[in-house]
């Protein structure tokens, strides 16, 4: 994925906002998790998040992302 449309970044920015989890397809395995934070690291974009039962902190970088999906 290189890069988010507007539609898309709306429904993250919601998720961020409200708490929802999302699916990230990520190195071909599906990660569910709460985002926190969306971030310019190094120039390049990064989601900060939390996993929903551990909440062990994970980055996420949107290049590497393969899908990104808002579970409502």
């Amino acid at each position: 994925m290189a890069q988010l449309t507007v539609a898309e970044y709306d429904a993250l920015e919601a998720a961020i906002r409200d708490g929802t989890r999302i699916v990230v397809r990520h190195r071909r395995q599906d990660v569910t998790v709460v985002p926190t934070r969306l971030v310019l690291r190094n120039r390049r974009e990064a989601l900060e998040s939390r996993h929903p039962t551990t909440g062990d902190t994970l980055v996420i970088w949107i290049d590497e992302a393969e899908r990104i999906e808002i579970l409502r």
